[in-house]
């Protein structure tokens, strides 16, 4: 004998497997609001991860620049251009060629602000700064902490949270 659809039990006919439309529209939605409240915490986390990404980047070069003045026993100019692209700290010596030594990229979102109208920071060899500067890190998200770091007229460099955009 075969079994056929009509031999089975009404509980089997009216039973089904899988997900109805309400209900997938429902998981949708609550998803939906999940999200939205998530987005805005996230887009800010990444914020604050490029401003801290530049502060690394400029405080390596710095900390580079005095390294190789001492090294070179040469002023080393650190220079940097936030409206190209890529946007680039370029480190040059002071020999009769203005050879580059690195150069070193940043995030595109990110914008490094001097304290003066100066982009450059001179390295003496001895362990000197023509001028002391603080730069303010700062990101295209306003809601990023922006940060400072401070070239000291002994050429110590320091970050710190802090400054304003």
């Amino acid at each position: 004998m075969s079994a056929s659809l009509n031999s089975r039990p009404l509980k089997l006919h009216t039973t089904s497997s899988g997900f109805t439309l309400i209900e997938l529209m429902v998981t949708i939605a609550v998803l939906a609001i999940i999200v939205s409240i998530a987005a805005p915490s996230i887009s800010t986390q990444l914020a604050n991860q490029r401003v801290k990404s530049t502060t690394a980047t400029l405080v390596n070069a710095l900390k580079e620049a005095k390294a190789e003045s001492i090294i070179r026993r040469q002023n080393v100019t650190l220079s940097y251009n936030n409206g190209s692209d890529p946007r680039v700290i370029t480190l040059t010596a002071s020999d009769s060629k203005a050879s580059v030594i690195a150069t070193y990229n940043y995030a595109a979102q990110s914008t490094i602000q001097p304290s003066s109208s100066t982009t450059t920071v001179i390295f003496e060899p001895s362990k000197r700064v023509t001028t002391g500067r603080t730069f303010t890190i700062c990101d295209s998200n306003n809601v990023a902490s922006p940060r400072q770091i401070v070239v000291s007229a002994i050429a110590n460099v320091t970050s710190q949270i802090g400054g304003t955009c």
